[in-house]
């Protein structure tokens, strides 16, 4: 199914699993026959919140690991990757949250998600800490420096992903049109950037509709 809507390869948020053991089983299975290279799973608790908020509260690291076990189980390609991730961190600090990440490296994950580190010390020492790649969660505003590619690669990062930036871009210019909508009452004279509307079309598939239209009149 990915390889309909994109041919790069697709990491899915799989957040806790959705549930106990029997729900993490069905999350993975579904992912990866819908075409995901990956799954992202945590050790938070549900209902979770985002990564680089306080308050975050995580289960037992026993519950993760048993989750991540049955992760692992439940593949049926050994290409398909699981990135375990701890938000311990924040709450329990930074000790811990080493602690929880080599459990589920021993636990068979691939790829070790350690969340919201506060300094580039701290990633540093991250990325020393295993053999395993580690993955960067870049959130402009949040609790982590947001670095360059070369820094990231240098602290010893393989994996960088940036959830948020382009929502935030959005939002920045919905903020500047609606604002003008009500000063003005019109988008004549709007000096936000805006999306060519023809390749805008295009790229909403909007052509391959209008000759099925065509095709079948």
């Amino acid at each position: 199914m990915a390889d309909r809507i994109t041919q790069t390869p697709l990491i899915c948020d799989g957040d806790t699993g959705y549930g106990g053991l029997l729900n993490v089983m069905h999350t993975v299975r579904g992912y990866e026959r819908a075409g995901a290279c990956a799954i992202q799973l945590e050790d938070q608790e549900f209902p979770k919140k985002c990564g680089h908020m306080l308050g975050r509260r995580v289960a037992s690291a026993e519950d993760m690991v048993a989750k991540i076990r049955v992760a692992v189980e439940t593949r049926e390609d050994p290409n398909f990757l699981i990135i375990a991730r701890t938000d311990a961190r924040t709450t329990l600090g930074l000790d811990e949250a080493l602690r929880r990440a080599e459990k589920y490296a021993r636990a068979g994950a691939d790829i070790l998600f350690v969340e919201s580190p506060e300094s580039e010390e701290e990633m540093r020492l991250i990325c020393s800490s295993f053999d395993l790649p580690c993955l960067a969660n870049m959130v402009e505003g949040g609790r982590t420096p947001v670095l360059s590619q070369k820094q990231l690669h240098e602290i010893g990062y393989r994996i960088a992903i940036f959830p948020v930036t382009s929502m935030l871009a959005a939002a920045h210019a919905f903020g500047q049109v609606y604002a003008q909508f009500k000063q003005q009452g019109s988008s004549a004279g709007l000096t936000t950037p805006l999306h060519d509307f023809q390749p805008f079309s295009q790229l909403m598939g909007f052509d391959w509709v209008a000759k099925f239209d065509q095709d079948h009149a």
